[in-house]
């Protein structure tokens, strides 16, 4: 797996404050809710979890406020499921007179084995101010502590660094006031005969739900901005569940009122302190700003927002095509790389190739709706398709083949499918062979990279397939412990992190939830 940083100082940004203002006007009311952890737990070991760790309960809460803690103490509070929100609880002075300082640390954890891991053996490249813990000192007990920041998480460790010997520390009444703007009070959780789809179905549910916050989020614990990959995929699982149109059509406008002044949107934005675009760019990201426009208004007819964004859409693919050669060949550049997955270990120059194909579709049926002159993309569109049918194909493999040294790998064979490339016969074709010859999937380890291999199956009517693969993947996740899904997992090496650790790795993540959509898609 690999990642790599962008820094691109140079880089001027317009502000589009009429578009900027219609996503401030789209800022939606988070729903909050007040819970209760429901049982104290202890780690145990359990091969069958996640880095070997699961937990047992101790006790019910309702025994919380018995236990009293000095030095090295700690409880450990199960919430029952993931949330997102801000935690408090009433801290009481037992014994002599409180002659120090209580020193405290409080840790958050969506997966037990965050909570055996120590922060300060952490070493990974991404920071380590992600960490969810806090180191608190509280002079007079009693005392109610709020804290400020918001956490996901599913379980809380309170752990006393020190008190004296003299005393120690109770805690009562902890509470979770838990945000998202997803109103589930209308959503259906699964039900299928299937029960392993249901649970499927209910943590891709969830996932969607904690991740939508002011923006979809694509991480409620680490990193918590709107990234444009996520968005589209996020997007799409909220149209069939929570419906909620005007997030997705903020998030378009946030992007589509931050470009650069050669027109391109940013891989990602932040909205906090201020909207800020980020300088991070890829290039697949950036063309699929005009796929989650056309679902928006395949999902709402909304005539306004397609008026105002398809600007912003066009100059995307004028953008990107420029990548594009006389013969129709995508070439791919490091300076506006194509994402497709983590993995650089393959080639993905047809991949990319098929991105455009699939979005130039999506461009040319926006712009016929607004009666804009379509030619220049439809000829682009030709000139594509043929070059990736007769010199992307290898009719001997019976699969694409990509890049100069005509690498063969899952993605390129998977979006070619995606983008409508080759007839519906040929792509069934296609898939059997990629089942054959590139199955089990291997060295794949993101939620978003499976999403649109199981999508592929499913467009090909390989639904026995696509189904198993959902199985192996997101069920095994649910296997090893999870609430909801996880932003990284390699069934062949389960307790994977690309940073080193569990402690830095996010278990609820955007692009993971997409179980929801395509269930409902194909399975209803």
């Amino acid at each position: 797996m690999a990642f790599t940083f962008q820094i691109n100082d140079d880089v001027q940004f317009n502000h589009d404050e009429k578009l900027l203002a219609k996503a401030e006007q789209l800022t939606p009311r988070l729903i909050k809710n007040r819970i209760q952890p429901v049982s104290i737990v202890k780690l145990i070991d359990d091969a069958s979890k996640l880095d070997g760790v699961g937990v047992e309960t101790i006790s019910s809460i309702d025994q919380l406020s018995s236990i009293k803690l000095g030095r090295d103490e700690s409880v450990i509070l199960d919430c029952g499921d993931h949330h997102v929100g801000f935690f408090n609880v009433q801290l009481e002075h037992n014994g002599s007179p409180q002659d120090s300082p209580l020193t405290l640390k409080i840790k958050f954890a969506e997966v037990p084995s965050e909570l055996k891991q120590d922060s300060a053996d952490y070493d990974g490249w991404l920071s380590k101010s992600w960490i969810q813990e806090e180191l608190v000192h509280i002079d007079e007990l009693p005392y109610k502590l709020y804290l400020p920041r918001r956490y996901a998480f599913r379980y809380i460790e309170l752990k006393v660094v020190d008190t004296s010997p003299k005393w120690k520390v109770s805690f009562t009444d902890p509470e979770v006031v838990t945000v998202t703007s997803a109103d589930g009070s209308k959503v259906n959780q699964g039900d299928f005969k299937d029960t392993e789809l249901n649970q499927i179905y209910d943590a891709s549910l969830k996932t969607l739900k904690d991740c939508m916050q002011s923006v979809f989020e694509d991480g409620p614990k680490r990193d918590r901005r709107l990234w444009l990959g996520d968005l589209r995929l996020q997007a799409k699982a909220n149209y069939v569940t929570f419906n909620n149109a005007d997030l997705v059509k903020r998030c378009l406008y946030l992007f589509g009122g931050m470009t650069t002044t050669d027109g391109r949107v940013a891989a990602n934005v932040f909205t906090s302190p201020h909207n800020i675009p980020d300088d991070t760019f890829l290039f697949d990201y950036s063309l699929f700003f005009i796929s989650t426009l056309f679902d928006y208004y395949q999902q709402t007819q909304d005539q306004e927002a397609l008026d105002d964004l398809l600007p912003v859409a066009k100059a995307q693919m004028d953008v990107s095509i420029q990548s594009v050669d006389d013969q129709g060949a995508y070439h791919f550049d490091e300076s506006y790389p194509v994402f497709i997955d983590w993995s650089n270990e393959f080639d993905k120059e047809t991949a990319g190739q098929a991105v455009i194909i699939y979005t130039l579709k999506q461009l040319i049926k926006l712009l016929e709706i607004t009666r804009v002159d379509t030619n220049v993309y439809q000829e682009k569109l030709a000139q594509m398709t043929t070059y990736a049918t007769e010199q992307l194909f290898d009719s001997q493999l019976g699969l694409f083949i990509s890049g100069p040294n005509k690498d063969v790998n899952i993605a390129s064979q998977v979006w070619m499918v995606i983008a409508g490339v080759i007839d519906k016969r040929s792509a069934k074709n296609l898939m059997n062979n990629t089942i054959q010859k590139l199955f089990p999937v291997r060295g794949i380890a993101t939620p978003y990279m499976y999403h649109h291999i199981v999508e592929a199956l499913f467009i090909v009517d390989l639904k026995d397939d696509a189904i198993n693969l959902m199985k192996e993947y997101w069920g095994k996740m649910i296997k090893l412990g999870a609430d909801t899904f996880w932003e990284a997992f390699e069934p062949e090496n389960v307790n994977y992190s690309p940073y080193g650790s569990s402690i830095i790795s996010s278990y609820c993540h955007a692009w993971s939830c997409t179980p929801a959509y395509l269930i409902n898609k194909y399975l209803k």
